[in-house]
């Protein structure tokens, strides 16, 4: 045995007194994401709802044998696991805790060892390196011996989707089954890969993203630690850049921390990430709104010119789009913390003023357009073309406006100015289609001046104007919204309204239960647009008659159980037992006329008819598209 006179010489040479000899510099230094990983139950962020059905479970003693956990990179799975052993394990010094708890205010014997992995109880494997039969046949001899120190021996498996089929089929008697003193926690990013055996046999619980606002108080509380000033958009970005992984958020902070060498400041941090300037991003979408294709191109060229990468300009351009789309739809949205305040601000005034339509084609092309760049031998030139595409598709017309101009005649465009006036256009061959792609071209031609009407020609070639519908019957009214091809109308007086009474522009319902409430003022209008004519829509107290679907179904049906009486058939019901009507088809004439199916059922023969249009698509045209799709 050494003295202490020994020790304190062999203390004393150069280079072994671990005390009073600095370490290099650097050589101690643990990542934040590694210092500030969570002990406990109550340092997990965003996750209250598995903390909470953990501490009724140990409270009630209502423990399981396995527990599955799963979601994204960063979001404390593993770490989860090991915090699940420490409190399964957890016990004091003086021996006052005796079962498994949560609240686990001060360091337990166990602690220490459970969460720094190297505990001889709690067995953590890496299931991407031991996937095999093997590997699961030593847990499975392993587990039937009591735990050597704790309470109960736990298998920590992380990235349990790795594992082979056949390790997962030798995994399932001992995880249904196993002895009390043992238990299971899975780790996986790949839920859909692991087994529905084994998931059976597991509690599982999803481990949600972090809000960015979360993420954002997180890192501030962790600078405030460790004294380093930082700026609130800087802690923005790298938040949304995380994704809302807490330890991706901790990896980019602590690089954000060595590239500024002090303040993290938000231009250090963008020029780290490789990220444009937000408002410069936030300029282009301006431009491209306005149809100002030169301002758009020179910004992209000096984003690029400054270091910016063409692919991170159009996914910035397009979270930017997916922004303001939400900010429309709901404008809470704008409020969020993460954001900077001249994106909430222009958030708000884009959402104002550019409509769904525009927001949603904006977004498709863009989608369309950042493939086109990854795949592209120039990325500049390609994102180039994108913003050129998506500048001259802002002055294109709607599909609506496309389809009204369908029925138009030819319209004669402005003259340049220095240039002879356009002469008319010959006459068309024909009517139809001709016409129809003729009236579209010029719709959809983009053009710097609008065109001109000649009131002349257009007066003395115009027919007379079209007479305003009439229906006597409310079926002649489904019939006509049918023609109109609004399937969503015709769908909602078929399925949702029960007539009372029906006048020519009056009508008396009540609505189903599960009705919008909101439907009989949106119903006035949309009838009004279509037929040109007022309408006036009352909801009834009476009950009405069955709606139209429910009539036809009726009698659907009572077709049906005529044939099921027939003698024949209940015949052949009886040689095969089990056997039911399906459908009821006529012999096919020599020329069958169409018939589509409806609910996989074909119309009877002797269902009477009505008109051609069906919401329900039974005796349609045969290019009619089912709403129930």
């Amino acid at each position: 045995m050494m003295s202490e006179a020994d020790a304190a010489g062999r203390l004393a040479e150069p280079g072994l007194d671990l005390g009073a000899t600095p370490a290099p510099h650097g050589a101690a230094y643990r990542v934040l994401a590694r210092k500030y990983r969570p002990a406990t139950f109550e340092d997990l962020i965003g996750q209250e709802a598995m903390v909470r059905t953990l501490s009724n479970a140990f409270e009630a003693g209502r423990i399981p044998q396995a527990w599955i956990l799963t979601g994204v990179r960063g979001v404390g799975k593993t770490t989860t696991a090991r915090i699940l052993a420490r409190g399964l394990n957890y016990e004091l010094p003086d021996g006052s805790i005796h079962a498994p708890t949560i609240h686990m205010p001060v360091q337990g014997v166990h602690c220490a060892a459970v969460m720094e992995s190297r505990h001889i109880d709690v067995l953590e494997m890496d299931a991407a390196s031991h996937n095999g039969v093997d590997d699961i046949r030593q847990i499975n001899d392993a587990v039937r011996y009591a735990p050597v120190s704790a309470r109960y021996k736990v298998y920590i498996l992380d990235e349990v989707h790795m594992l082979s089929n056949q390790a997962f089929n030798a995994l399932l008697k001992t995880l249904e089954e196993p002895p009390p003193h043992a238990k299971f926690i899975f780790a996986t990013t790949e839920i859909r890969e692991v087994p529905i055996t084994v998931l059976s046999r597991c509690q599982r619980f999803d481990l949600r993203r972090v809000e960015s606002d979360r993420l954002v108080s997180h890192l501030e509380g962790i600078l405030a630690k460790e004294k380093i000033a930082a700026e609130p958009e800087a802690l923005a970005l790298i938040a949304r850049a995380a994704e809302g992984s807490v330890r991706d958020s901790l990896s980019l902070l602590d690089q954000a921390i060595s590239h500024a060498a002090g303040s993290v400041r938000a231009d250090d941090v963008r020029q780290m990430l490789g990220l444009a300037d937000h408002s410069r991003i936030i300029e282009l979408f301006d431009a491209l709104m306005r149809g100002d294709i030169a301002r758009a191109l020179g910004e992209l060229r000096d984003q690029y010119d400054s270091g910016a990468d063409p692919l991170i300009v159009l996914t910035e351009l397009a979270a930017f789009t997916h922004f303001v789309t939400r900010v429309k739809i709901v404008p809470a949205v704008a409020e969020d913390r993460a954001l900077a305040e001249i994106e909430r601000k222009r958030g708000r005034e884009f959402a104002a003023g550019l409509s769904m339509r525009v927001l949603s084609r904006t977004w498709q092309m863009l989608l369309k357009g950042i493939a086109e760049v990854k795949e592209a031998a120039r990325p500049i030139a390609a994102a180039e073309m994108v913003l050129v595409r998506i500048a001259y598709a802002a002055d294109l017309p709607s599909p609506e406006e496309v389809i009204r101009s369908l029925g138009e005649a030819p319209e004669r465009p402005a003259a340049a100015p220095g240039r002879p006036p356009l002469p008319n256009p010959p006459p068309l061959a024909g009517e139809g289609r001709v016409g129809a792609r003729a009236s579209a071209r010029q719709a959809l031609a983009p053009s710097a001046t609008p065109p001109m009407r000649d009131p002349v020609s257009r007066s003395a070639e115009a027919p007379a104007a079209a007479p305003l519908p009439t229906f006597a019957r409310f079926s002649d009214l489904i019939a006509f919204v049918g023609a109109q091809r609004d399937l969503q109308l015709r769908a909602i007086l078929e399925r949702d309204v029960r007539l009372v009474r029906f006048e020519d522009g009056r009508l008396e319902i009540a609505l189903e239960p599960s009705a919008s409430k909101a439907l009989v003022g949106d119903l006035g209008q949309r009838l009004a647009a279509l037929t040109g004519r007022r309408w006036m829509v009352a909801v009834s107290a009476e009950a009405g008659e069955p709606t139209m679907r429910s009539q036809l179904d009726a009698r659907r049906e009572e077709f049906k159980r005529g044939i099921q009486a027939d003698p024949v058939v209940q015949r052949v019901l009886a040689r095969f037992p089990g056997a039911e009507i399906v459908a009821v088809r006529r012999p096919e004439p020599e020329a069958p006329p169409p018939v589509v199916a409806v609910d996989g059922d074909e119309l009877p023969p002797e269902m009477p008819i009505d008109d051609g249009w069906s919401a329900f698509g039974v005796h349609g045209r045969p290019d009619d598209v089912d709403d129930d799709l």
